[in-house]
């Protein structure tokens, strides 16, 4: 007689997920943006960023330093809990801004973001299947839907394929309100960093127009003590790197 398995818990998968996208403890990284329209060229972005998860919430505090192009060094964000600011020292000026923002090409605000999507969202899990991964590969993957479970999140909903093996995130499409697509992610080049094997590029497609895409590569992984005042907003017309 064959037994039949227990269904994974969608929670749990999204957690693991989680888990190999972000590191446990505090850390910084560099993060580099490129857009292409049509297979070329058209801009790019490079950011220093400096997450330390909230022990108590489990969500993610993110400053995020612009060092390139020229005409954006020195600007800052700043994600706190799920509240975003943005820095001008040019003007001294701090606002709110959207995470849906876009901040280059299909990359939005909220998305260079460390973001622990296990408690943004509610998962339910739709199944397996086999879905090409960014490197045109098969893969036999879990398909979770991720509802929006406070209003101040980035995406409404979110379809994500992660590997059936380890729960890596192989693939996932972004929707908002009305259930239109706004861009597909994959998630490649996994490399061993900071104790886990994670993406180090993501390469996201426009909903639409398909030849607009934006790769985001990760580099410089390093554990890093993150002050608490670097989560503030007060504190930054007073941030210094160090």
């Amino acid at each position: 007689m064959r037994l039949a398995h227990a269904a994974p818990d969608p929670q749990e998968l999204l957690r693991t997920s989680d888990a190999i996208r972000n590191p446990v403890n505090s850390f910084s990284l560099t993060s580099t943006l490129t857009e292409y329209r049509g297979g070329k060229r058209v801009d790019s972005s490079t950011l220093a960023i400096y997450s330390k998860p909230d022990k108590a919430s489990g969500l993610y505090g993110t400053l995020i330093r612009f060092l390139a192009p020229a005409r954006d060094q020195g600007k800052l964000m700043l994600k706190n809990g799920n509240e975003l600011w943005f820095y001008d020292p040019a003007n001294r000026a701090g606002i709110r801004i959207s995470p849906e923002q876009r901040l280059l090409g299909q990359a939005a605000n909220g998305d260079v973001a460390t973001v622990n999507l296990a408690r943004d969202y509610k998962a339910q899990l739709v199944g397996e299947e086999d879905t090409a991964d960014g490197e045109r590969k098969q893969r036999r993957c879990h398909k979770l839907l991720l509802d929006a479970a406070a209003p101040d999140v980035t995406y409404r909903r979110i379809e994500m394929w992660l590997d059936v093996a380890d729960a890596r995130p192989v693939k996932a499409r972004f929707f908002a309100d009305g259930d239109r697509l706004l861009k597909t992610a994959y998630y490649r080049r996994f490399q061993q960093e900071l104790g886990a094997e994670r993406p180090t590029e993501i390469v996201i497609i426009d909903g639409i127009d398909t030849g607009w895409v934006t790769v985001m590569r990760y580099s410089d992984y390093a554990w890093r003590d993150v002050p608490d005042a670097w989560m503030q907003r007060d504190y930054l017309p007073r941030f210094r790197p160090e």
